[in-house]
C-alpha cells in the first residue's frame, strides 16, 4: 500500500501557510540552520547529517512567516489579477516551509523519536490554521475567482488552464465561498481534526509496539523458520526481555506469523492482540466521524463520503458502490467456499490425532489456508523465500523491469548523508543517460517507523522550480540478525514492485507546476501506477532475471513457478474480502451525518452493525483494519477513500491486459505508458488519461477474472 505525498491535496501550498499569531520573523532563522537555504547537495538532497531535532521548530516558524508575507503580497497586489501574478506566484511561494515540512514529516514517519512525536503533536493545530489562513483568505480567493472566471478569454495552455481549475475547485472545497461565521466554525473543526488525527496516529504507534506478543518457550514458536525465531529473539533482546521471544505486530488485522504458528492458543493470542489494540482510539474515531460530517454539511454535502468522492475520478458514492459491492459479494462467496474446505482439514486433523475438532476462527484462517495451499499446490513459503533475496529482487527485478520498459538505469551512491545506515541510495539516469533523480530504499521495519509500505517525495519535481525528484520507498520487512540474508515472501516481493510503481509516477513527471506534478492526483488514481507495476513481479522474463537461490545462484525451478502461478487465485476470496470489508467500514463511517455518529462506547457496536448491513460480517474473515487502528482513514489521506485501492486495482488489471495484448515487457509499451500516464501527473482529468491510454473505459471483469472471483452478473462498464 502506499500512501504517497499525493495525499496532500494542495501539495506544499496549503501545508505552508500561517498567520502571524503563530509565526516568528524569518530573519530569526540563523544561517546555521540546515533549512535556511536550499540544500547545496546534489538534487537538493536533505543534509541529514546536519539536521537536529532543535532545528525543526525555528525553521517552521520562519517558514510560516515567510509564507505569510508572500501570500499577503499576492492577495493585496494592486495589479489586476492574472495567471502569473496570482497562481504562478502561489506556486513559487513557501519554499522554506516546504523544505522543513517535507524533511520533518517524512522522517517522522520513517525514523521518529519522542522529540519529533511531541513536535508533531504541537504542530498539528498550527498547520491546520496555516491551511485555513490561505484557503479562507477572502482577498486571495477573489483574485483566484477572477482568474478562473476569465480563463476562457485568456490564452492559457492546457496545463495552465488545469491549474486554474484545480485552484478554484480546491479553494471552494476548502470553504473559501462560505460566510464569515461558517468560516470561523470551519477553522475550529479543522484544528480539532488535525489534533485528533495526530492523536490517533500516535496511539496506533504506541499500541502496535506495546501489543507485541512475548513468549517464554521457543517450543511455542513451532512452525516458524530458524531466521524468524532468531529475529523474534533479537526483537526481545532489544527490549531487554530476557529468555523470551517477541512477535511484533504489523498494522493490519492478520499477522504474518498466523500462517505458520502451529500453536493454536498462541495464534489466538496474537490475533486478539492485533484486533484489540488502541481502544483509546474509540473516542478519537467517534469525534473524527462527527466533525468530518459537520464539515461536509457546512460545505454543502450530505456527508463526508459524498464530499470526498465528488473530487475523485469516481465522483459519486453510487459509482463506488458499483465497483465495491459486486466484488465484495463475489469475494465473500469465494471465501465461504474455501472455509468449507479448511473446516474439513481441521476435522480430519482432529480425527487423526483423536482430539476434539474446533470451528474455524479468524486466527485459524491463514494457518489452514497455508495447509490447503500446500495440499493443492504443494507450495511451501519456506521453499520459495530463498529465491527472493531482497537486494536481488530490488536490483535484478524491480530495477531490471524499469530498465527494460523505460530505458532508465541505476547507480548506487555512497557519498551523501543518510538518516540510517541500513538505507540504500541510488541515482537514476534517464533513457538518454542524463541524471534525473535520487531513489531511497528504506526497507526494514523498526519500532520508530510507521506500519505498512509507502512512497515519499523528499524533493518534488517541478519544471517551474527547476527541481528534480528525490523519492523514497519505505517498507516494513523484518530485519534478520546480522549476517543473515533478507529473504522475502512472494507478497513482500510484490510490495517492492508496488511501491516502485509510485516512484515511477513521481520520477517521470513532466508537469510544470508543483500542484500538478507526479503523484498529486486523485486518491482513486494514485494507487493505479503502483498496482499496475505489480504485474512485473510475476513476469517470466523478470522472474528469470531475479528469482535465483541466494546461496547457489540457481534459477527458481519452473515447476515451482508453475505452482505459484496456479496458486495466484488461491485465497483471493479472503484477501479481496478483507480489503473490501475495510472499504465498506470506511464508507459506513463517512456516510454518517453528525447526528448519526456514535459515541465512544458504541464504536464496536457500530462497526459490527455496519459490517452486517453490508453483508460482510463473516467471523473468519475480518476487515483488514478495525476502526481503532485504521490509520489510512483516521490518520492518513484516505478517509472515505479506501475504496481507491479496489478502484485502482480495476484500472491496473485493465492495464495488465493492455500490456499482454501489446507484447508485454517491451520498450515501446513502456514509453507509451510513460507518455500517456506516468508523465502526466494531474495535468488532465485522470479518467480521460486512462481512456486515452487503453482506448476504453475501465471494466471490473479483468480484475474479477484475475482473482478467480465469479461475478453475480456480467460486468458493466462504468
Amino acid at each position: 500500500m502506499t500512501c504517497s505525498t499525493a495525499q496532500l491535496s494542495l501539495c506544499g501550498l496549503l501545508l505552508a501557510v500561517s498567520s502571524s499569531a503563530f509565526a516568528a520573523p524569518s530573519d530569526a532563522l540563523p544561517a546555521s540552520n540546515p533549512f535556511a537555504q536550499p540544500s547545496m547537495l546534489p538534487y537538493q538532497w536533505p543534509a541529514f547529517d546536519r539536521i537536529n531535532d532543535a532545528d525543526y521548530r525555528p525553521a517552521f516558524d520562519a517558514g510560516m512567516a515567510e509564507q505569510l508575507r508572500e501570500v499577503a503580497a499576492i492577495a493585496n497586489n494592486p495589479e489586476a489579477p492574472s495567471f502569473d501574478n496570482t497562481l504562478v506566484a502561489m506556486e513559487k511561494s513557501g519554499r522554506l516551509l516546504d523544505r522543513v515540512s517535507t524533511a520533518f514529516f517524512n522522517l517522522a514517519s520513517t525514523n521518529s523519536n519522542p522529540a519529533m512525536d511531541a513536535l508533531r503533536a504541537e504542530l498539528s493545530p498550527l498547520l491546520a490554521a496555516h491551511r485555513d489562513a490561505i484557503s479562507l483568505n477572502t482577498a486571495l480567493f477573489a483574485r483566484i475567482k477572477a482568474v478562473y472566471e476569465a480563463r476562457n478569454t485568456t490564452k492559457l495552455d492546457a496545463e495552465s488552464l488545469r491549474l486554474v481549475e484545480r485552484y478554484h475547485t480546491q479553494f471552494v472545497r476548502s470553504g473559501a465561498a462560505l460566510g464569515e461565521a461558517e468560516k470561523t466554525r470551519l477553522k475550529a473543526i479543522n484544528s480539532e481534526l488535525s489534533a485528533l488525527g495526530n492523536s490517533f496516529r500516535q496511539n496506533v504507534l504506541n499500541a502496535t509496539k506495546a501489543g507485541a506478543v512475548a513468549v517464554s518457550s521457543v517450543a511455542e514458536l513451532e512452525g516458524l523458520s530458524e531466521p524468524q525465531i532468531a529475529a523474534a529473539a533479537s526483537a526481545a533482546a532489544q527490549r531487554n526481555l530476557k529468555d523470551q521471544w517477541l512477535i511484533t505486530l504489523q498494522n493490519t488485522t492478520t499477522q504474518p506469523a498466523l500462517a505458520q504458528l502451529k500453536n493454536r492458543a498462541l495464534r489466538e493470542r496474537l490475533y486478539k492482540a492485533s484486533v484489540t489494540r488502541a481502544p483509546e482510539n474509540f473516542a478519537v474515531v467517534a469525534q473524527l466521524a462527527k466533525l468530518r460530517a459537520e464539515r461536509a454539511a457546512l460545505l454543502g454535502y450530505p456527508n463526508h463520503a459524498a464530499y470526498v468522492v465528488a473530487d475523485e475520478t469516481a465522483q459519486t458514492t453510487a459509482a463506488v458502490n458499483g465497483v465495491v459491492n459486486p466484488l465484495a459479494v463475489a469475494a465473500f462467496n469465494s471465501a465461504k467456499a474455501q472455509a468449507v474446505e479448511m473446516q474439513k482439514l481441521i476435522d480430519a486433523e482432529a480425527k487423526a490425532s483423536k482430539t476434539k475438532p474446533f470451528k474455524l476462527e479468524a486466527w485459524d484462517w491463514q494457518f489452514y489456508a497455508e495447509q490447503l495451499r500446500k495440499q493443492k499446490y504443494a507450495i511451501d513459503e519456506a521453499a520459495v523465500k530463498p529465491y527472493f533475496e531482497l537486494n536481488r529482487v530490488l536490483v535484478d527485478g524491480v530495477f531490471y523491469a524499469a530498465t527494460q520498459l523505460y530505458g532508465i538505469t541505476f547507480k548506487p551512491r555512497t557519498d551523501l548523508p543518510l538518516y540510517r545506515d541500513d538505507v540504500q541510495l541510488y541515482e537514476i539516469f534517464d533513457r538518454d543517460g542524463s541524471p534525473m533523480a535520487l531513489f531511497i530504499a528504506d526497507n526494514y521495519a523498526r519500532d520508530n517507523k510507521q506500519g505498512g509500505a509507502w512512497m515519499n517525495s523528499y524533493v518534488r519535481p517541478s519544471k517551474l522550480l527547476g527541481t528534480k525528484p528525490v523519492i523514497g520507498n519505505h517498507l516494513n520487512i523484518p530485519k534478520p540478525p546480522a549476517g543473515q540474508p533478507t529473504l522475502l515472501t512472494a507478497a513482500e516481493t510484490e510490495t517492492l514492485f508496488h511501491e516502485f510503481g509510485h516512484t515511477l509516477h513521481g520520477l517521470f513527471s513532466e508537469a510544470r507546476y508543483p500542484m500538478l506534478a507526479g503523484t498529486a492526483v486523485p486518491r482513486d488514481f494514485v494507487e493505479y501506477p503502483s498496482q499496475a507495476n505489480e504485474q512485473w513481479a510475476s513476469d517470466p522474463a523478470v522472474l528469470a532475471n531475479f528469482a535465483k537461490h541466494y546461496q547457489t545462484g540457481k534459477a527458481i525451478p519452473q515447476a515451482l513457478l508453475d505452482k505459484l502461478d496456479a496458486a495466484g487465485k488461491f485465497n483471493q476470496g479472503f484477501e479481496t474480502g478483507e480489503a473490501l470489508a475495510a472499504t465498506l467500514l470506511d464508507q459506513a463511517w463517512h456516510q454518517l451525518s453528525a447526528a448519526q455518529a456514535p459515541v465512544a462506547k458504541d464504536v464496536l457496536a457500530f462497526e459490527a452493525a455496519a459490517l452486517k448491513k453490508a453483508g460482510v460480517d463473516y467471523g473468519p474473515v475480518a476487515p483488514r483494519y478495525r476502526s481503532s487502528y485504521f490509520s489510512h482513514i483516521f490518520a492518513g489521506g484516505y478517509s472515505a477513500g479506501y475504496y481507491a485501492y479496489t478502484w485502482t486495482a480495476v484500472l491496473a488489471a485493465d492495464t495488465e491486459q493492455w500490456f499482454d495484448n501489446h507484447g508485454g515487457l517491451q520498450r515501446a509499451n513502456g514509453d507509451f505508458y510513460r507518455a500517456k500516464i506516468l508523465s502526466r501527473g494531474n495535468t488532465a482529468d485522470a479518467g480521460r488519461l486512462f481512456r486515452e491510454f487503453t482506448g476504453a473505459a475501465p471494466d471490473i471483469a479483468p480484475l474479477a477474472a484475475k482473482r478467480g472471483l465469479l461475478l453475480a452478473k456480467p460486468a458493466v462498464k462504468k
